[in-house]
């Protein structure tokens, strides 16, 4: 055997006790998997792992490190946290399919989650083109959502109605091959344009080709504000009548308006679950979230894309229009809330001149506007509007997984991108109890693997690929906070892939051992 990991503590990713014991690896796989007290193996090398629990690498359900992954060889915000595989695709807007026409818009659009990419060579169209990248090699690896969003980019536009024949059949094209070329599933972010432009009717038919393909329907779904049941029980109806798994993305209830509510949620979960549903949901484990400035505004104000959304704020009646959406009415793009500025904090700018803006709280819509329009958009803001109540509740949930929705890009990023993992871990596993130390390893672990369909990860088992991340349970931790949100976490000294250290004793090696993860399963 080229490895054994001998005497750490195995939390195995089913939920069952933890035991000691030692792993075997060989050729990139766990060979065997022996309990303290059996004969014990000889191989190449030894690690002592007493005092280190050692579990299956962490999968983040919900990734935003479509270019990072290409751009940053290191990758320490993922790396450094244990993150073996991440999915990424989400919100129903990304690179893959697209066209030069797409791209380009593209790249202006969410250049506030990752940057406008000049570091990166656009030499894909396809989700295969962008999955053979990542083949290349990259330091975690990478499942794909084909993007809800971008398709009805290429296939309609910008226009908000429903899509015609042809334009709807075009779209079912384009999903069908990204499932065909190894996406997992779909994304959409349906509080962001043009996917929130799709009725449920259109949604339902993309579905049904995503069923069809064996993949699974991870929606942003239209609100997690005033209308946040109404938007969850309209994805549990429109996925059951396609016949397609359901995902919920960053699921939880936020703003004044849902404090202390997510048992509702939870309750309509249960009864969709008892009649048959096939539902899982991710969450991140802080009550800030994290967007574009521009994701806030009316779905109206973007139509016609990002240049049409700049000169409707520049005219002075359609500026007051757009104030009256967020301040009075509350926007669907601010999910039905009337907009309390002091909950923005401006955590990124495109535009280097004007990072003096980010850590400072909007005092109002002149700036937020100001800021739009000097920033192109780019702003990214945190918005400070969650209920600890909800968090942890919502990560109870039998069918909870684990997602950073960790965007990179910005000079003060939310500290999930960096801490989500160590953070479950350490403070809500051992300061608070919310969940038992096995309980909370198959959520990050044996639990996404089931819904990615991926029938050799998820646990520590004969047979599995070795990624492995080995921690400390006493003293995992996230160091990321809002103040220093870059900062890496403690506890963790090794991380495996395909049986190779990208972390040891600590420290990133400059293995890439990361590859793409496609889906396998037949039509």
């Amino acid at each position: 055997m080229d490895l054994v990991v001998r005497g750490a503590r195995i939390v195995d990713g089913s939920g069952s006790p933890a035991y000691a014991g030692d792993v075997g690896i060989e050729a990139g796989r766990i060979v065997e998997v022996r309990r303290e007290g059996e004969p014990r193996a000889s191989a190449k090398r030894t690690l002592d792992a007493r005092g280190l629990a050692l579990a299956p690498g962490f999968i983040d359900m919900h990734a935003h490190s479509d270019l990072a992954l290409l751009t940053d060889p290191a990758h320490e915000a993922k790396a450094a946290q244990g993150v073996t595989l991440e999915v990424l695709g989400q919100d129903g807007l990304s690179y893959a399919p697209a066209d030069d026409r797409t791209l380009d818009t593209l790249r202006t659009l969410i250049a506030g989650w990752n940057g406008d990419g000049s570091d990166v060579t656009f030499d894909w169209r396809t989700v295969g083109g962008y999955l053979d990248r990542l083949d290349e090699g990259v330091a975690v690896n990478a499942a794909y959502l084909v993007p809800q969003g971008t398709v009805r980019m290429m296939a309609v536009g910008w226009e908000d109605r429903p899509a015609a024949p042809a334009e709807l059949d075009r779209m079912r094209e384009l999903v069908a091959e990204g499932l065909a070329q190894g996406a997992v599933g779909m994304s959409s972010g349906l509080t962001y344009t043009p996917g929130m432009y799709a009725p449920d009717a259109e949604l339902t038919e993309l579905c049904r080709v995503v069923a069809a393909y064996g993949g699974y329907y991870c929606p942003h779904h239209r609100s997690y504000g005033a209308g946040a049941l109404e938007a969850y029980r309209e994805m549990i109806a429109l996925t059951r009548a396609a016949g397609c798994p359901l995902h919920l993305a960053h699921a939880t209830m936020n703003f004044d308006v849902n404090a202390g509510r997510a048992p509702d949620l939870l309750a309509l979960l249960d009864e969709a679950l008892a009649d048959g549903a096939d539902i899982t949901l991710d969450s991140y484990p802080y009550t800030a979230g994290c967007t574009t400035l521009a994701a806030l505004l009316p779905s109206w104000a973007a139509v016609g894309g990002p240049d049409a959304t700049l000169a409707r704020l520049r005219d002075g009646p359609t500026a007051e229009r757009i104030r009256h959406a967020l301040e009075v009415t509350g926007s669907d793009g601010s999910h039905g809330v009337p907009m309390d500025w002091s909950t923005i904090e401006v955590s990124g700018t495109a535009d280097p001149a004007l990072a003096g803006r980010v850590g400072t709280r909007l005092d109002g819509w002149p700036a937020a506007r100001a800021l739009l329009l000097a920033d192109r958009l780019g702003t990214t803001i945190l918005q400070h509007v969650g209920d600890e109540r909800n968090v942890r509740t919502v990560m109870r949930h039998r069918t909870h997984t684990a997602g950073s929705d960790g965007i990179l890009h910005g000079a003060k990023p939310h500290p999930r991108a960096y801490g989500t993992f160590p953070h479950y871990l350490g403070h809500y596993v051992r300061e608070l109890g919310v969940l038992t130390l096995e309980e909370c390893v198959a959520h990050l672990t044996g639990r996404p693997a089931a819904r990615l369909r991926l029938p050799d990860r998820g646990l520590v088992r004969a047979g599995h690929r070795a990624d492995l991340v080995l921690f400390d349970p006493a003293t995992v931790a996230a160091g990321a906070t809002y103040d220093r949100p870059r900062a890496l976490p403690a506890g963790i000294p090794h991380v495996l892939i395909d049986g190779r250290f990208v972390i040891e004793d600590g420290r990133r090696t400059d293995v890439l051992a990361g590859r793409s993860v496609r889906r396998t399963a037949p039509r």
